[in-house]
Order: C-alpha cells, then sequence, then structure tokens
C-alpha cells in the first residue's frame, strides 16, 4: 500500500514540466487615502491597471468591496516607482502587498444588456438585477475624432422644455452646459430632457445615459424611481458614483458613462450623456492629485484641470455618414456659488462647451421655473439644427424677452409709463408666464410650437396674468383633441405653411369663443 502511493508520487514528478513565465511584479512601500506608492513596475505605463496579489483569482464580477480581485490605476510615473489609486476598498490594501501588472488599460462593458440598469463607475451592476451576460468592453480614455470624422450638427435634439427648445435650442452632437448656483433646477432640466426622448420615434431615440458624481444615493434612487414611473428606463442607463464612494472612482465616472456611450455612438445611434456635476469630478480630482503629491495651482488644482474636462466633453461628437452618423450630445452640469461664473471651473468648462445655459436663483426665487437668464444663455451650435416651425414662431421671443427684463428694472424708478412701454411689460409677464413649466412634464415640440405661436399673435393679451397657465393647458387639451391632424403635421413636416397658419388661427378663434371666461383682463 505505502509503495503504491510512493509510486504515485514518482510517476507524478515525473510527468510534471515547469511552465517558464514573466511577470511584472513590485512591491506596495506605503498606503494613505486610497492612494498607493509601489516599488518596481519599471514598465508599466499611464492609465494601465494593476492587480494587488493576495485578491488575484477572485472575478471583478463578485464586486470590488465583497471579496472580489481588487484593482488600481497608475497615475504617476515616478524615478523610483509609480503611484496608483486604489479602486475599491483601500482597508484591502497594506504595505509589502505584492502588486502586478497587467498589460491592461482600464475598460467597463457597454452594451443593450445595459438599457435601464442601474451601474457603478467600473460597470458593475448596483441595482441587484444579476451580472450581464454579454457585454463589449470600451476603453475609459479614448482619443476623440477628428475634424474629418465629423459633420455639421444638423438634428435638434428637443428636450421639451419651452424656454430652451426656443430661445437656446440644442443639436445632436452638442456640448451645452447647464450652470447655476445649488437648487436652483439644473438637474431637473437634465431629466426632463431624458423623459422627453419618450416622445421621439423608437428608431430615432437617443440612448440616455445619466452620470451621479458624488451625489446623495438617495437622490440617485428619487431620479430613478422618477424616470421608470415616466416610463424612460427603458433606453435610460445610470452611472452611481456616490458621495460615500472613492475620490479615484468619482474621478472615472463621467468617463466610464462617455465610454458606454461611445458603444451606442459607433453603431451609429444617437446618445445624450448627462455629467451632474462635473464641478464635483473636479473636487474629486484635486483631491486625487495633492495626494499624488502633484504641485497644486490655483485654488489648489493641479495643472491639468482643463485638460481634466477638455478630453471628456471633446469626445462628444456628430459622426460623418463614413463613421455611421452616430451622435453623443453632452449636458455637463456645473455648479455655481452665488452666480459666479468667472470662477476658475466654471470659465474651464464655458470655455469648452457650445453654449450655455444660466439658471438665476433670483428668479427661481421669484417662482420663475425654468429659471433660465436668457440674457447670457446662448446656444452657439443648436439653432443651425432648430426646426423651421420653432424658427419661425421663436425668432423675437428672445428680443421680446430681453426687452422686458431691460423695462422691468427701469419701472422700479418710473412713476407714469407711456402706452407702448405699459404694452411691451404687460406683454413680457404674459411671455414669461407661457414659458413656465412644471416638473417633470416637457412638452412635444408640435405643442410647444401652437403655444408659442398664440403668444406671438398676442393671443394671450386679454388673459388676467394669473389665468395664463390655466388657459395654456387648456388650449393644448382643445388642440389635441380637435385640430391633432394639424399638430401631427407640425411634427412630420417640421415646418408651419401658410395653410397650417390659417389652420391655428381658426383654432385660436373657436377656443376664444369656447371660453369667454379666460378672457377677461381683471
Amino acid at each position: 500500500m505505502e509503495q503504491s502511493i510512493v509510486q504515485k508520487i514518482i510517476n507524478e514528478i515525473e510527468r510534471y514540466t515547469p511552465k517558464a513565465g514573466v511577470e511584472h511584479v513590485g512591491k506596495i512601500t506605503s498606503v494613505g487615502d486610497g492612494v498607493v506608492a509601489i516599488d518596481g513596475l519599471s514598465r508599466a505605463v499611464m492609465g494601465e491597471i494593476v492587480e494587488f496579489e493576495e485578491t488575484a483569482g477572485k472575478t471583478l464580477a463578485k464586486g470590488m468591496d465583497s471579496g472580489g480581485a481588487l484593482y488600481g490605476l497608475i497615475l504617476n510615473l515616478e524615478e523610483d516607482g509609480v503611484r496608483a489609486t486604489i479602486l475599491g476598498d483601500s482597508a484591502r490594501v497594506h504595505e509589502g502587498m505584492t502588486v502586478k501588472s497587467t498589460g491592461r488599460i482600464l475598460s467597463v462593458p457597454s452594451g443593450d444588456e445595459l438599457l435601464g440598469r442601474v451601474v457603478s463607475a467600473l460597470g458593475e451592476p448596483l441595482d441587484g438585477k444579476g451580472p450581464f451576460a454579454k457585454t463589449t468592453m470600451m476603453p475609459v480614455e479614448r482619443e476623440s475624432y477628428g475634424v474629418i470624422d465629423r459633420k455639421m450638427v444638423s438634428v435638434p435634439l428637443q428636450t421639451g422644455i419651452k424656454a430652451i427648445d426656443s430661445m437656446i435650442p440644442i443639436g445632436r452632437g452638442q456640448r451645452e452646459l447647464i450652470i447655476g448656483d445649488r437648487s436652483t433646477g439644473k438637474t431637473t432640466i437634465a431629466i426632463d430632457a431624458i423623459i422627453n426622448q419618450k416622445n421621439e420615434p423608437a428608431d430615432k431615440r437617443p440612448i440616455c445615459i445619466y452620470v451621479a458624481i458624488g451625489q446623495k444615493e438617495s437622490k440617485t434612487a428619487r431620479i430613478v424611481a422618477q424616470l421608470t414611473e415616466a416610463g424612460a428606463m427603458p433606453y435610460t442607463i445610470i452611472v452611481d458614483a456616490p458621495a460615500s464612494a472613492p475620490a479615484s472612482l468619482q474621478f472615472l465616472a463621467p468617463y466610464a458613462g462617455v465610454a458606454i456611450g461611445e458603444y451606442f455612438m459607433d453603431k451609429g445611434r444617437d446618445v445624450l450623456v448627462i455629467y451632474d456635476d462635473l464641478s464635483k469630478q473636479a473636487t474629486a480630482y484635486r483631491q486625487l492629485s495633492l495626494l499624488l503629491r502633484r504641485p497644486p495651482g490655483r485654488e489648489a488644482y493641479p495643472g491639468d484641470i482643463f485638460y481634466l474636462h477638455s478630453r471628456l466633453l471633446e469626445r462628444s461628437a456628430c459622426l460623418s455618414e463614413e463613421k455611421g452618423g452616430g451622435s453623443l450630445t453632452a449636458l455637463p452640469i456645473i455648479e455655481t456659488q452665488d452666480g459666479d461664473v468667472a470662477s476658475y471651473i466654471p470659465t474651464n468648462v464655458i470655455s469648452i462647451t457650445d453654449g450655455q445655459i444660466f439658471l438665476d436663483s433670483s428668479l427661481f426665487n421669484k417662482g420663475i421655473r425654468p429659471a433660465i437668464d436668457v440674457g447670457i444663455s446662448v446656444s452657439r451650435v443648436g439653432s443651425s439644427a432648430q426646426t423651421k416651425a420653432m424658427k419661425s414662431v421663436a425668432g423675437t421671443l428672445r428680443l421680446v424677452l430681453a426687452q422686458f427684463r431691460e423695462l422691468e428694472a427701469f419701472m422700479q424708478f418710473a412713476q407714469d409709463l407711456d402706452k407702448t412701454t405699459a404694452e411691451r411689460i404687460e406683454s413680457g409677464r404674459r411671455m414669461v408666464e407661457v414659458l413656465k413649466q412644471k416638473n417633470g412634464s416637457p412638452i412635444p415640440m408640435e405643442k410647444q410650437v401652437a403655444v408659442l405661436y398664440a403668444a406671438d399673435k398676442k393671443f394671450f393679451a386679454d388673459v388676467a396674468i394669473k389665468n395664463v397657465s390655466k388657459t395654456e393647458t387648456a388650449l393644448v387639451e382643445f388642440l389635441d383633441g380637435q385640430y391633432s391632424k394639424e399638430l401631427a403635421e407640425i411634427k412630420k413636416t417640421g415646418a408651419v405653411s401658410d395653410g397650417l397658419k390659417a389652420k391655428l388661427n381658426r383654432a385660436l378663434e373657436e377656443f376664444r369663443l369656447a371660453h369667454k371666461e379666460l378672457f377677461t383682463d381683471k
């Protein structure tokens, strides 16, 4: 019996053939606040993924913080070693631990399976609906498309918000900044834009990606619930790096969002990505940079903070037909302090984007929602993608509002106003009321055109200011019921012909006769 066991061992030894292999490894020399200094790894490259050896052999799908393999991202190449940030639970890393080079750059999974899901900045499921079966890995850092691969922005991205679609239009492939103080409705505009895509035909509906950076998890859960209730989750992906997540994941989340979106754009589809918000990403990157011992610059931000956002937003594009004709539209959000748009990060992002929607806290506090300051809000690209119908009814809208704001300020000092000035002020007040809109209730383009056409024709001139919103709602319901064919024609053709104008005039007259009680300005 003993002999047979010995013989088995001898046979195993004889059959053993050693396998030669080379591994690129290093040792951790210090750990602190999610950043490690590694001695060795002389052949490491910037942005490479490294694996902490004691966690190796366990699959990433188990989750970074639940005993799975733990990875790091190299961000500093130094003379005597490298520095990396830990992508997960830093409590599992200690000095003396072996670190192995993987030779891979950071990638995240993307594909149709992600639609309707909530994922982390590393593409891991967070919603408890199970792992993904089949996805494509997309690099988190990628060179943006060149000028030759792009074409002019020519298709509108309807947000469903009257004030934006009429005066600050957004085109597919554009980068439009949403900027304003805390609690002025920035996220609301972005979420309404996602919900409004439900009004688009299924084959032309953009894939929407909402990236929550440093937000409360309760806020993100509320957004998921709102999108689910509105029926918008089937074409939406949520990338979540909450306030409780490490700074490294908050820094990477926007890149993960755009990488997921590029999968769909490369397949010729339209994508809308919302970064909420890049101020928090900049703060997370500043924290990482200081821990990596990089020299601080203005406001303690590192010197490459501009590059942080420019290389992210430049990946938005409207691709040429040769490249599939897809597009990726970006709506970055920036939070200002006391309306200061001239501070460091806001001016950086304003210079990178194709326009900005500025939300004013004083307008918000007056009850004007959305609180868009038309004076300094601008779209440098979207007007070329605006439909003819919207252009025809919104051409003078910005001027009317600008004149009203100027006269409103002047009116505080004037005792008596001449008839023309008084009429302009009254007209402006009614236009402000027409442009007000409730949260979570985007309006399709054709109904916006009908309402703005009515406002342009002084339809609300005899309506008391307090009744303008009520009258507008009743008018939309009337047109939807009695003139649905005309609305459908506006949607189909994107224009308001002379024949349609005549029908709309008749509809407005019919409504006025049927609702005389609303047209008594008292």
